[in-house]
């Protein structure tokens, strides 16, 4: 098979909430290809260790960085800073978001108990940071002959979350913790923000895309795996490497004819 079309060599990715468990294999999915990724995070350490990494695996020039993407000052900081150490930026992919962990307490998530001070800091970071990123990154590349970008949602941004894998026996209704309001507004909005920039820019040689991921394995407990795997036709979860092919596929020139789409990768759970 002829995979050049799959070859990134060259070509700089930023993938913003790099460090992250899906960040990281995002990172690595570009390396494969010979893309030099390039890790924001505000887990500076953890971007450097995982850009070292990849650099000593792959002989990459990858590097970690701390950017903030609430911050537009910050953004754009690490923005010049990639631009004036590779004179080039290909790829964005628009990763980061906030995904709290849900566990027993006062029932924070529930609707009528979600604070605005959480509503604005989920937004912030999942649709506005996004959005500052394309702004910066993607203004660049409708200068500068093109470009791509690749935003992550989730399967949670076609349907609604199944409130009953959450679910714990021995709590009251009033005390259920639930999916926040916020995850499910931050991922259908990414999938508006997808293809409004596919048509902005569409003259301008920059091909947006999304993809849209379902639930990775993480050593969460059995009784929720077992609840959520019911609801995917394929039986399971996805593992954490899943998801590669279909970055370097977004990513690549093997997708030269899509934009404004949404790739689903959920084992078929959208299907039921």
């Amino acid at each position: 098979m002829d995979f050049k079309l799959f070859d990134l060599s060259g070509r700089v990715a930023i993938i913003t909430g790099g460090a992250g468990l899906l960040g990281v294999q995002h990172a690595e999915a570009i390396a494969e290809c010979g893309g030099i990724p390039i890790l924001w995070d505000i887990n500076y350490n953890k971007s450097l260790k995982e850009a070292e990494r990849i650099k000593k695996e792959f002989n990459l020039p990858s590097i970690g960085m701390n950017v903030d993407v609430t911050n537009y000052k910050s953004v754009q900081e690490g923005f010049q800073k990639v631009l004036n150490s590779f004179r080039r930026i290909d790829i964005l992919i628009n990763n980061a978001a906030s995904n709290p962990t849900l566990n027993n307490g006062n029932a924070w998530s529930r609707l009528e108990n979600f604070s605005l001070d959480l509503w604005e800091k989920d937004i912030a970071v999942g649709l506005t940071g996004s959005f500052i990123c394309s702004q910066i990154i993607g203004t660049y590349m409708a200068k500068n002959n093109g470009g791509v970008i690749v935003n992550i949602a989730s399967d949670y941004g076609i349907i609604a979350p199944d409130q009953r894998i959450y679910r714990k026996e021995n709590l009251t209704d009033e005390k259920q913790l639930v999916k926040p309001v916020t995850y499910s507004v931050v991922k259908h909005g990414i999938i508006g923000l997808t293809k409004y920039l596919a048509t902005y820019w569409s003259e301008k040689n920059i091909r947006v895309n999304c993809l849209c991921p379902s639930g990775v394995y993480a050593n969460q407990p059995d009784e929720f795996v077992k609840k959520l795997t019911t609801l995917i036709p394929m039986g399971r979860m996805a593992n954490k490497d899943e998801y590669k092919g279909a970055i370097q596929f977004l990513c690549s020139d093997a997708s030269s004819y899509m934009t404004g789409a949404n790739l689903t990768v959920d084992g078929g759970r959208t299907c039921w």
